[in-house]
């Protein structure tokens, strides 16, 4: 069963139902095209995705939820992992009848977002990874741990009011729990195996991701169907700092448009492997 609640300038909050849990999820009113599901990062909740989802709802559904123990969704008696998260974002999708989505993920979620692909790639139309963390680069966990501290001095200050009570419902603890989960992801490796399309955007000031170098490594090994592009002057929430310009490189990108890169937004460029 869904709980709606009075909707407002085209989006509406709702509860479902998922493996028992409640989980609440906002929802973009506009109908047609391929469902665009926003994933968030870990110890957050989807709020700080609503700028970017917001651009994007002209193209039709957005859906943004609260994983299970994140924001306004019920909390589970332990905190679930990477692989956990990702199916309960496949029964997210057929609690939604939902048949196949485009996955937009930030941090965490680019993880959840490719292990649902690699889990069940029927169910991705295609796969959008913005700022995916993981992988030797933080590594170890102490090391990961000061490029997030040097991440909070980058990001937006408008971002911390939204942040910080997520922040402190999640708890130290287990935000610190599962970001050393997430270090151990290999995002960027995982990246030159994705089984869908996939876009990747990176900022140019995310500390939690390795030198440009290492980018256009994994742009030279990349597959035809994996995209990097960067965004000049952003840090970690992409999503939230730079909602114009993601969108704009996203929309691009799923109608096929991105070509030589001028109908990208200022500030956005492909990386190429030269």
């Amino acid at each position: 069963m869904k709980a709606r609640r009075a909707p407002g300038d085209g989006w509406v909050d709702e509860q479902l139902q998922v493996g028992g849990t409640s989980v609440h999820y906002r929802r973009s009113t506009e109908e047609g095209g391929v469902p665009l599901v926003h994933l968030h990062g870990f110890a957050i909740s989807g709020a700080y995705l609503m700028p970017t989802a917001r651009a994007l709802a002209a193209r039709g559904v957005n859906v943004v939820p609260d994983l299970p123990g994140y924001g306004r969704s019920e909390r589970r008696d332990r905190v679930l992992d990477i692989p956990e998260l990702a199916g309960t974002t496949i029964a997210l999708l057929d609690g939604l009848g939902i048949d196949r989505a485009v996955l937009v993920g930030n941090s965490m979620g680019c993880a959840i977002g490719l292990e649902v692909a690699h889990r069940a790639p029927e169910r991705v139309d295609r796969l959008v990874l913005v700022s995916p963390a993981g992988g030797e680069h933080n590594q170890p966990l102490g090391r990961a741990v000061g490029q997030l501290a040097r991440d909070v001095f980058r990001e937006s200050t408008r971002m911390f009011p939204v942040a910080l009570p997520d922040y402190v419902r999640f708890g130290p603890l287990n935000g610190l729990r599962l970001f050393a989960e997430l270090t151990r992801f290999p995002s960027l490796e995982r990246l030159l195996h994705t089984p869908v399309p996939t876009l990747a955007v990176l900022g140019t000031r995310d500390p939690l991701l390795p030198s440009p170098d290492r980018i256009r490594e994994v742009a030279r090994l990349a597959p035809e169907d994996l995209t990097v592009a960067v965004v000049d002057g952003a840090a970690h929430a992409v999503n939230f700092s730079h909602p114009v310009e993601l969108a704009g490189v996203v929309g691009a990108w799923l109608d096929d448009a991105i070509g030589d890169g001028s109908l990208l937004p200022h500030g956005v460029r492909v990386v190429t492997a030269t």
